[in-house]
């Protein structure tokens, strides 16, 4: 059987901010990615619905992911 070496395999990107926002909350996140999403009325939804559409976003949130909770091991 053959292991990811990718730390994202297996997360969605909703497990993903749920985690961040936890982490962060909605003014962290802002300060880290600077997105209208979630600077002005964030949510869970409308944040998903844009980063499902907007790569180089959701790549930022993704590499935020990464760099909070894997680097850290």
């Amino acid at each position: 059987m053959q292991v990811s070496k990718d730390p994202l395999h297996g997360i969605t990107l909703k497990r993903i901010l749920e985690a961040l926002v936890d982490k962060y909350g909605w003014e962290g996140m802002a300060n880290h990615i600077r997105v209208n999403c979630f600077l002005n009325n964030p949510s869970l939804n409308s944040s998903l619905k844009f980063l499902r559409k907007t790569e180089w976003a959701r790549k930022k949130v993704e590499q935020l992911y990464i760099d909070s909770f894997y680097h850290n091991r």
